[in-house]
Formats: structure tokens, sequence, C-alpha cells
């Protein structure tokens, strides 16, 4: 694109006339306003870096279009079809029909599953996609603080429960599209929640860019990957309680739960630590189809545990896309309250109500 952009501003022959040009005009500039060379050099580096954030931003955007539109989105095909844009530039083209664009993804060879419907949800910072979007949950300026790193819960008088009819009502607001991307910026308890909005009853498939790698429910896997399990007991009631560690120290987590089941007396007879096999660590669930089978070996490791209980209580430490594909398949276990990790001296609140 940078080479295309070039080539329609300025003749090659005349880019030392160019800049030549440019260096008088960025003196006379700062005399105008004030600033020295030094101070003016400072801005322009300052833009140039601020332009190279924008241009990742385009491209991260990129990425997920391409993703939802049924494309590859590796990096080589995003660069194809970059290249591909900028050589209709450098052509003169200064229309591109449909049938270019088909064209082009079959001989670039970027056709790869079907196209989805785009649910953005953003409670963190702007979805840079949401204008796309088939249907958008705009709760960015009804979470606490600012920031957003510090964004952990509803801001009063918004409340969790409204949150959560929003994302149930998603279903309806895309009528016979059971294709659904999501994008935007959501925590793990509602991460979980939109999994089971879409529950695979439903014959929903879902899918989610996770570290920019399109996470599908429609990926397979060879074998279900069957987790570790620790149980702990809690003596305070009949219910269930579980905790998904994937990503933080073992002892760390567990310590935290267990802290905050007995401080809050939470009515559980037990705790059950569900962890991958080789232990949670970062990057431990690398792709989709280890997300899925481990999101399966989950769920069927929880069914019979659950069966003499009324109710789960259910912490999450992992990946935001295998909490989504983990709800789309939270399926005969019994109703569930999801805990959000809130950051406060008490670690967690309850979040949602999940009809199991």
């Amino acid at each position: 694109m940078r080479d295309a952009r070039t080539q329609l501003l300025l003749p090659k022959a005349a880019h030392g006339t160019a800049r030549a040009k440019t260096g008088q005009a960025r003196t006379r500039w700062a005399q105008n306003a004030g600033l020295s060379e030094s101070e003016l050099r400072d801005l322009l580096s300052r833009l140039r870096f601020d332009l190279s954030r924008e241009l990742q931003h385009v491209r991260d955007q990129l990425q997920l279009l391409m993703a939802v539109c049924g494309l590859r989105n590796d990096s080589h095909a995003v660069d194809a079809g970059a290249n591909w844009v900028a050589q209709q530039v450098r052509d003169g083209h200064r229309t591109i029909t449909l049938e270019m664009v088909k064209a082009a993804v079959e001989g670039l060879d970027l056709k790869t599953g079907p196209a989805y419907a785009i649910l953005s949800i953003a409670t963190l910072k702007p979805d840079p996609i949401a204008a796309e979007a088939d249907h958008t949950i705009n709760w960015i300026d009804r979470f606490e603080t600012d920031s957003e790193y510090t964004k952990r819960r509803p801001l009063a008088p918004a409340t969790w429960a409204q949150l959560q009819d929003d994302i149930e009502a998603a279903p309806a607001r895309l009528p016979g599209r059971t294709n659904i991307s999501v994008s935007g910026s959501f925590r793990l308890a509602p991460a979980f929640l939109t999994g089971t909005a879409f529950r695979m009853v439903t014959g929903a498939d879902l899918a989610v860019l996770q570290r920019g790698d399109l996470w599908s429910t429609r990926d397979t896997y060879d074998t279900e990957c069957d987790p570790a399990v620790k149980e702990y007991d809690i003596g305070q009631g009949e219910d269930l309680a579980v905790g998904i560690n994937v990503t933080v120290k073992e002892q760390h987590f567990t310590q935290d739960v267990l802290e905050y089941l007995e401080g809050q007396n939470i009515p559980a007879s037990r705790l059950l630590v569900l962890t991958p096999p080789a232990g949670p660590k970062d990057r431990s669930v690398l792709d989709s189809p280890a997300a899925n089978a481990l999101a399966v070996g989950v769920r069927d490791a929880l069914r019979r545990p659950s069966h003499a209980t009324s109710r789960i209580h259910l912490f999450l430490a992992c990946p935001m896309g295998l909490a989504l594909l983990l709800g789309h398949r939270w399926n005969r276990l019994r109703p569930t309250v999801v805990y959000e990790d809130v950051s406060t001296a008490q670690v967690y609140e309850p979040a949602f109500f999940v009809q199991a």
C-alpha cells in the first residue's frame, strides 16, 4: 500500500524535487508554529509512530474481516489480499467489482470456510468493526473506570443481569444465522455466557479471534482432551464448585477460589479444579482444535459429578476463546452461577446465572 500511495502522489522522477520542497515547507511551517527544528523532528517522529500504530490497527481489522468472510486470515493471506488491492490501485482501477474480488479470492486460494454473521460485544474498548457488525452490544460506558485494563464489572445502575439480557437476546437479533463470529472486547464470564446463548444444541456455530487465530466450534480434533482433576472438600452445602484453570499458577488460582467460597459461605460441598493434563501455563492451549478438544473433555468430566447437585458455581481462568467454546458446549449439566474476577479484595463476584 505504501508503494501504491507514493506512485499515486508523485511521479518517480519528481521524488528528489518533492523532498527538497517538503524540507523547505517544513522549515516555514516550524517557524510559523513557533517550533524549533529539533521540536519539529520530535513531533514528526511521534506522528510516524502513531501512523505505524494506525496501520497495525487497519491490518488487525482486515484480518478479522477476512476471517468472518470465510477467507484465510493468516499473515500470508492478509499480505496477499492487501497486495492485490494495492496492485489494483497501481493499475489505475478506481472501482473494484464483486466479480474482481471473487476472481482474486479464487486465484489467491483464500477461501477456507463459510461466511459468518458478526456479533459485536464491547465492554472494555471500542470494537473496530462494530460498524460492519450485524448486531452490536456496546457496554463500554456502562462498565467501571475509563481504562480497558481495569474495566471489570458494570457501573451502577447498570447490572450484570442487564448485560445478560442483552447477550441472551442476541440470537433473536440474528434470525436464521447459524454461523456467528463474535468480535469486540469482553472478559471471561461474558464470553462463557455468549457461548451458552448460541449453544451447540441450537445448531449454531461460533468463531472468535484468539491472538490472531480464528477459533471456531466447527474445527475438528482427533480425540478429546481429558483434564486433570483435583478435589477439595468444602462442606458448606450441596452445590458443586468448579474451577477451570488453564493459565494461572495452580496454587494461586485454587487458593483464591477456596478463600472466596469460604469467605462468602457459598453452599458447596466440594471444589473440583480442572486443568490441562500438563498443568496450567501460558499458551497451554495453542489452537482451535486443542481448545475444542479441551472444552469437550471438561464438559464430559463434569457431567457425572454434577448429577447429584442442584447447582454449579463456575470460576474461569483460561483464554477468552476457550470460555466461549466451553459455554457453547455447556449442555446436560446443572444450572450454573458464573463468577467474574473483579480484582477486588474478595477477587470474585457472581455475574450470570445460566440454565444448563
